[in-house]
Protein backbone atom coordinates (compact mmCIF):
# COMPACT_ATOMS: atom_id res chain seq x y z
CA UNK A 1 0.00 0.00 0.00
CA UNK A 2 1.37 3.26 -0.90
CA UNK A 3 0.41 6.79 0.45
CA UNK A 4 -1.27 9.05 -2.21
CA UNK A 5 -0.29 12.67 -2.70
CA UNK A 6 -3.12 14.01 -1.06
CA UNK A 7 -2.77 12.12 2.03
CA UNK A 8 1.38 12.83 2.12
CA UNK A 9 2.08 15.93 4.38
CA UNK A 10 3.77 18.43 1.71
CA UNK A 11 7.20 18.51 3.97
CA UNK A 12 8.07 14.65 3.28
CA UNK A 13 8.50 15.38 -0.63
CA UNK A 14 11.27 14.07 -1.92
CA UNK A 15 12.45 12.69 1.24
CA UNK A 16 14.57 9.83 1.68
CA UNK A 17 15.66 10.28 -2.10
CA UNK A 18 19.38 10.69 -1.12
CA UNK A 19 21.99 9.13 1.48
CA UNK A 20 22.33 11.47 4.50
CA UNK A 21 19.94 12.15 7.70
CA UNK A 22 16.61 14.69 7.54
CA UNK A 23 14.91 15.77 10.47
CA UNK A 24 11.58 17.63 10.96
CA UNK A 25 10.12 19.49 14.53
CA UNK A 26 6.37 18.79 14.42
CA UNK A 27 4.49 22.00 15.13
CA UNK A 28 1.03 22.63 15.15
CA UNK A 29 0.52 18.70 14.32
CA UNK A 30 2.41 19.30 10.97
CA UNK A 31 6.57 18.73 10.02
CA UNK A 32 8.46 21.55 10.14
CA UNK A 33 11.93 20.94 8.21
CA UNK A 34 15.06 21.37 10.46
CA UNK A 35 18.14 23.30 8.80
CA UNK A 36 21.07 20.93 9.00
CA UNK A 37 23.14 23.04 11.00
CA UNK A 38 20.89 22.84 13.71
CA UNK A 39 20.91 18.71 13.55
CA UNK A 40 22.14 17.06 16.89
CA UNK A 41 20.52 20.30 18.81
CA UNK A 42 16.91 19.30 20.25
CA UNK A 43 14.58 21.17 22.50
CA UNK A 44 13.44 19.02 25.59
CA UNK A 45 9.65 20.55 24.94
CA UNK A 46 9.44 19.01 21.45
CA UNK A 47 9.00 16.30 19.20
CA UNK A 48 11.11 15.07 16.00
CA UNK A 49 11.04 12.62 13.10
CA UNK A 50 14.60 11.53 11.92
CA UNK A 51 15.00 9.97 8.80
CA UNK A 52 18.24 8.03 7.98
CA UNK A 53 19.00 7.20 4.20
CA UNK A 54 21.88 4.94 3.66
CA UNK A 55 23.15 3.47 0.38
CA UNK A 56 23.84 -0.31 0.40
CA UNK A 57 26.63 -1.86 -1.37
CA UNK A 58 23.68 -2.63 -4.03
CA UNK A 59 22.88 0.78 -4.25
CA UNK A 60 19.59 0.55 -3.07
CA UNK A 61 18.88 3.06 0.03
CA UNK A 62 17.47 1.92 3.22
CA UNK A 63 16.10 4.08 5.51
CA UNK A 64 15.71 4.13 9.11
CA UNK A 65 13.07 6.34 10.47
CA UNK A 66 13.12 7.57 14.62
CA UNK A 67 10.86 9.44 16.19
CA UNK A 68 12.39 11.52 19.03
CA UNK A 69 9.94 12.35 22.53
CA UNK A 70 11.97 15.15 24.65
CA UNK A 71 11.31 14.42 28.19
CA UNK A 72 8.80 17.99 28.74
CA UNK A 73 6.73 17.28 25.31
CA UNK A 74 2.99 17.10 24.86
CA UNK A 75 1.04 14.26 24.24
CA UNK A 76 -0.57 15.64 21.21
CA UNK A 77 2.94 16.62 20.37
CA UNK A 78 4.27 13.06 20.82
CA UNK A 79 0.96 11.15 19.31
CA UNK A 80 1.86 13.45 15.79
CA UNK A 81 4.73 12.37 15.74
CA UNK A 82 4.14 8.32 15.76
CA UNK A 83 1.27 9.26 13.23
CA UNK A 84 3.39 10.95 10.82
CA UNK A 85 6.21 8.32 10.73
CA UNK A 86 3.63 5.69 9.60
CA UNK A 87 2.50 8.48 6.83
CA UNK A 88 6.30 9.01 6.10
CA UNK A 89 7.19 5.01 6.15
CA UNK A 90 4.22 4.69 4.04
CA UNK A 91 5.16 7.14 1.46
CA UNK A 92 9.04 5.06 1.73
CA UNK A 93 6.99 1.99 0.39
CA UNK A 94 6.27 0.67 3.94
CA UNK A 95 9.77 -0.95 4.78
CA UNK A 96 11.36 1.34 6.88
CA UNK A 97 12.42 -0.26 10.36
CA UNK A 98 11.07 1.71 12.81
CA UNK A 99 12.02 3.65 16.14
CA UNK A 100 10.33 5.49 19.27
CA UNK A 101 13.26 7.82 20.61
CA UNK A 102 12.78 8.93 24.31
CA UNK A 103 14.83 11.58 25.99
CA UNK A 104 17.73 9.95 27.77
CA UNK A 105 16.68 6.55 26.50
CA UNK A 106 18.04 6.85 22.94
CA UNK A 107 19.10 3.62 20.72
CA UNK A 108 22.56 3.31 19.91
CA UNK A 109 22.15 3.93 16.03
CA UNK A 110 20.38 7.19 16.74
CA UNK A 111 23.08 8.35 19.02
CA UNK A 112 25.61 7.26 16.18
CA UNK A 113 24.35 9.87 14.20
CA UNK A 114 25.57 12.92 15.81
CA UNK A 115 28.79 13.66 16.82
CA UNK A 116 29.90 14.45 18.91
CA UNK A 117 26.96 14.55 21.27
CA UNK A 118 23.43 14.98 21.67
CA UNK A 119 22.55 19.00 22.32
CA UNK A 120 19.50 18.95 24.29
CA UNK A 121 18.09 22.45 24.99
CA UNK A 122 15.04 23.84 27.72
CA UNK A 123 11.91 25.09 25.80
CA UNK A 124 10.08 24.37 23.04
CA UNK A 125 8.40 25.22 19.88
CA UNK A 126 4.97 26.37 21.87
CA UNK A 127 7.70 28.60 23.75
CA UNK A 128 8.60 30.92 21.15
CA UNK A 129 12.14 29.08 20.66
CA UNK A 130 13.85 28.40 17.05
CA UNK A 131 16.60 26.30 16.08
CA UNK A 132 18.18 29.72 14.09
CA UNK A 133 18.07 31.66 17.14
CA UNK A 134 20.26 30.24 19.37
CA UNK A 135 23.57 32.31 20.25
CA UNK A 136 22.48 33.79 16.30
CA UNK A 137 22.58 37.70 17.28
CA UNK A 138 23.78 38.51 20.74
CA UNK A 139 25.45 35.74 22.47
CA UNK A 140 23.86 34.56 25.54
CA UNK A 141 26.07 32.93 28.82
CA UNK A 142 24.92 29.01 28.72
CA UNK A 143 25.41 26.15 31.02
CA UNK A 144 26.24 22.55 29.43
CA UNK A 145 26.28 19.37 31.43
CA UNK A 146 27.58 16.51 29.91
CA UNK A 147 25.77 13.18 30.56
CA UNK A 148 26.70 10.36 28.93
CA UNK A 149 25.60 10.49 25.03
CA UNK A 150 23.87 13.58 25.71
CA UNK A 151 24.93 17.39 26.15
CA UNK A 152 21.67 19.35 27.81
CA UNK A 153 21.72 22.88 28.89
CA UNK A 154 21.01 23.92 32.84
CA UNK A 155 20.67 26.51 34.81
CA UNK A 156 23.55 29.20 34.80
CA UNK A 157 23.35 28.54 38.79
CA UNK A 158 25.82 26.84 41.62
CA UNK A 159 23.56 24.47 42.14
CA UNK A 160 23.31 23.02 38.76
CA UNK A 161 27.18 21.85 39.28
CA UNK A 162 28.14 18.79 40.53
CA UNK A 163 30.83 16.58 41.56
CA UNK A 164 30.57 13.27 38.75
CA UNK A 165 29.89 14.96 35.57
CA UNK A 166 31.33 17.71 33.21
CA UNK A 167 29.55 21.44 32.61
CA UNK A 168 30.74 23.67 29.88
CA UNK A 169 30.02 27.13 30.31
CA UNK A 170 29.44 29.08 26.98
CA UNK A 171 30.47 33.14 27.67
CA UNK A 172 30.83 35.31 24.78
CA UNK A 173 34.85 35.48 24.72
CA UNK A 174 35.63 32.11 26.63
CA UNK A 175 34.59 28.28 26.96
CA UNK A 176 35.32 26.81 30.26
CA UNK A 177 35.45 23.24 30.95
CA UNK A 178 34.54 22.32 34.51
CA UNK A 179 35.97 18.77 35.47
CA UNK A 180 34.01 16.91 38.62
CA UNK A 181 36.40 15.58 40.20
CA UNK A 182 35.05 11.97 39.81
CA UNK A 183 34.65 12.03 36.01
CA UNK A 184 36.99 10.18 34.26
CA UNK A 185 39.30 11.12 31.47
CA UNK A 186 37.48 9.29 28.51
CA UNK A 187 34.33 11.79 29.75
CA UNK A 188 36.85 14.84 29.25
CA UNK A 189 38.34 14.13 26.36
CA UNK A 190 34.51 13.50 25.12
CA UNK A 191 33.83 17.01 26.69
CA UNK A 192 36.76 18.58 24.88
CA UNK A 193 35.15 17.50 21.31
CA UNK A 194 31.86 19.44 22.43
CA UNK A 195 33.95 22.35 23.53
CA UNK A 196 35.15 21.96 20.10
CA UNK A 197 32.32 21.85 18.53
CA UNK A 198 30.40 24.74 20.20
CA UNK A 199 33.45 27.16 19.56
CA UNK A 200 33.53 25.98 15.95
CA UNK A 201 29.62 26.54 16.07
CA UNK A 202 28.61 29.67 18.21
CA UNK A 203 32.37 31.72 18.43
CA UNK A 204 33.08 31.15 14.11
CA UNK A 205 36.45 29.12 15.76
CA UNK A 206 37.59 32.03 17.47
CA UNK A 207 37.65 32.14 21.43
CA UNK A 208 39.51 31.03 24.44
CA UNK A 209 39.32 27.70 26.07
CA UNK A 210 40.00 27.20 29.40
CA UNK A 211 39.64 24.17 31.69
CA UNK A 212 38.82 24.35 34.89
CA UNK A 213 39.40 21.38 37.09
CA UNK A 214 37.00 20.41 40.65
CA UNK A 215 39.51 21.84 43.07
CA UNK A 216 40.64 24.78 42.01
CA UNK A 217 39.85 28.02 43.69
CA UNK A 218 39.62 31.47 43.66
CA UNK A 219 43.45 32.51 43.91
CA UNK A 220 44.01 31.23 39.92
CA UNK A 221 42.96 33.83 37.50
CA UNK A 222 41.25 32.30 35.60
CA UNK A 223 39.35 29.73 38.08
CA UNK A 224 37.91 32.70 39.56
CA UNK A 225 36.75 34.13 36.30
CA UNK A 226 34.99 30.65 36.29
CA UNK A 227 33.48 30.90 39.53
CA UNK A 228 32.05 34.74 39.25
CA UNK A 229 29.67 33.38 36.90
CA UNK A 230 27.98 31.04 39.79
CA UNK A 231 28.06 34.01 42.42
CA UNK A 232 32.10 32.79 43.97
CA UNK A 233 33.40 29.53 44.93
CA UNK A 234 31.76 27.29 47.01
CA UNK A 235 30.42 23.87 47.59
CA UNK A 236 28.67 21.88 45.06
CA UNK A 237 26.63 18.76 45.36
CA UNK A 238 27.81 14.94 44.76
CA UNK A 239 26.53 13.49 41.23
CA UNK A 240 22.40 13.14 41.77
CA UNK A 241 21.29 9.48 41.11
CA UNK A 242 19.11 8.86 38.56
CA UNK A 243 16.16 6.15 39.09
CA UNK A 244 14.75 4.35 37.06
CA UNK A 245 11.09 4.37 36.69
CA UNK A 246 10.62 1.66 34.17
CA UNK A 247 12.12 -1.22 36.72
CA UNK A 248 8.53 -2.47 38.17
CA UNK A 249 7.72 -3.85 34.25
CA UNK A 250 7.67 -6.99 34.69
CA UNK A 251 8.59 -9.82 31.90
CA UNK A 252 4.66 -10.69 31.27
CA UNK A 253 3.51 -10.99 28.00
CA UNK A 254 0.13 -8.98 27.14
CA UNK A 255 -1.42 -8.92 23.53
CA UNK A 256 -3.73 -5.94 22.52
CA UNK A 257 -5.54 -5.63 19.45
CA UNK A 258 -6.45 -2.08 18.32
CA UNK A 259 -9.77 -0.38 18.45
CA UNK A 260 -10.64 3.34 17.70
CA UNK A 261 -6.38 4.12 18.44
CA UNK A 262 -7.13 1.97 22.01
CA UNK A 263 -5.15 -1.00 23.21
CA UNK A 264 -7.55 -3.41 24.15
CA UNK A 265 -6.50 -6.56 26.17
CA UNK A 266 -6.86 -9.80 24.05
CA UNK A 267 -8.52 -12.31 26.76
CA UNK A 268 -6.08 -15.34 27.07
CA UNK A 269 -2.63 -16.14 28.63
CA UNK A 270 -1.95 -18.79 25.64
CA UNK A 271 -0.29 -16.63 22.69
CA UNK A 272 -0.98 -18.19 19.19
CA UNK A 273 -0.05 -17.13 15.88
CA UNK A 274 -3.66 -17.38 14.74
CA UNK A 275 -4.63 -14.69 17.54
CA UNK A 276 -3.06 -12.43 14.57
CA UNK A 277 -5.98 -11.40 11.78
CA UNK A 278 -4.03 -9.95 8.50
CA UNK A 279 -6.55 -7.11 8.57
CA UNK A 280 -5.85 -5.87 12.23
CA UNK A 281 -3.26 -4.30 13.93
CA UNK A 282 -1.99 -5.02 17.52
CA UNK A 283 0.33 -4.52 20.42
CA UNK A 284 2.56 -7.24 22.16
CA UNK A 285 4.02 -5.66 25.44
CA UNK A 286 6.86 -8.01 27.11
CA UNK A 287 8.83 -6.54 29.28
CA UNK A 288 10.18 -3.22 28.09
CA UNK A 289 9.04 -4.58 24.47
CA UNK A 290 6.56 -2.78 23.20
CA UNK A 291 5.70 -4.64 19.68
CA UNK A 292 3.67 -3.00 16.88
CA UNK A 293 2.54 -5.90 14.53
CA UNK A 294 1.17 -4.55 11.38
CA UNK A 295 -1.59 -6.65 9.23
CA UNK A 296 -1.11 -6.93 5.46
CA UNK A 297 -4.57 -6.72 4.94
CA UNK A 298 -4.34 -2.95 7.69
CA UNK A 299 -5.42 0.40 6.21
CA UNK A 300 -3.15 3.54 6.78
CA UNK A 301 -5.59 4.29 9.11
CA UNK A 302 -5.57 1.30 11.53
CA UNK A 303 -1.90 1.65 10.99
CA UNK A 304 -2.08 5.35 12.35
CA UNK A 305 -4.29 3.98 14.86
CA UNK A 306 -1.57 1.46 16.38
CA UNK A 307 1.02 4.34 16.87
CA UNK A 308 -2.09 6.04 18.72
CA UNK A 309 -2.87 2.99 20.68
CA UNK A 310 0.80 2.85 21.75
CA UNK A 311 1.56 6.12 23.04
CA UNK A 312 -1.68 5.39 24.82
CA UNK A 313 0.34 2.11 26.73
CA UNK A 314 3.37 4.23 27.34
CA UNK A 315 1.77 7.60 29.02
CA UNK A 316 1.45 4.91 32.41
CA UNK A 317 5.17 6.15 34.14
CA UNK A 318 5.92 2.67 34.76
CA UNK A 319 6.79 2.49 30.36
CA UNK A 320 8.20 5.62 29.87
CA UNK A 321 11.19 3.89 29.18
CA UNK A 322 9.69 1.29 26.66
CA UNK A 323 11.15 0.51 23.28
CA UNK A 324 8.64 0.43 20.56
CA UNK A 325 9.37 -2.06 18.01
CA UNK A 326 7.13 -1.87 14.53
CA UNK A 327 6.79 -5.46 12.73
CA UNK A 328 5.22 -6.13 9.45
CA UNK A 329 2.96 -9.90 8.89
CA UNK A 330 5.42 -11.46 6.85
CA UNK A 331 8.68 -10.12 8.31
CA UNK A 332 8.38 -10.39 11.52
CA UNK A 333 11.61 -10.87 13.61
CA UNK A 334 12.59 -14.21 15.27
CA UNK A 335 12.49 -12.83 18.95
CA UNK A 336 9.26 -11.86 17.94
CA UNK A 337 8.10 -14.97 16.91
CA UNK A 338 9.35 -16.65 20.13
CA UNK A 339 6.29 -14.75 22.69
CA UNK A 340 4.18 -17.25 20.56
CA UNK A 341 4.04 -20.90 21.72
CA UNK A 342 3.36 -22.68 18.33
CA UNK A 343 5.27 -19.86 16.10
CA UNK A 344 8.60 -20.82 18.86
CA UNK A 345 7.95 -24.38 18.46
CA UNK A 346 7.86 -24.23 14.17
CA UNK A 347 11.14 -21.96 14.63
CA UNK A 348 12.76 -24.74 16.68
CA UNK A 349 11.88 -27.12 14.38
CA UNK A 350 13.08 -25.36 11.45
CA UNK A 351 16.79 -24.63 13.61
CA UNK A 352 17.29 -28.43 13.87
Amino acid sequence: MSTSAGELDPAFEGAGKEPGLQIWRIENFHPVPIPKSSHGKFFSGDSYIVLKTTATKSGALRHDIHYWLGKDTSQDEAGSAAILTVELDEALGGGPVQYREVQGNESEIFLSYFKPRLIIQPGGAASGFKHTEVNAQEHVTRLYQCKGAHVEEVPVDKSSLNHGDIFILDTQSKIYQFNGSDSSIMERGKAMEVVQHIKDTYHEGSCDIVTIEDAEVADDAEASEFWRYFEGFGPISAKTSQGDISSDVGSNKQLFYVQHGKPVPVGTENLTRDLLETNKCYLLESGLEIYVWIGKGASLADKKSASVAAEELLRDPKRKKSHVIRVIEGHETGLFKTKFADWAQEEEAEDN
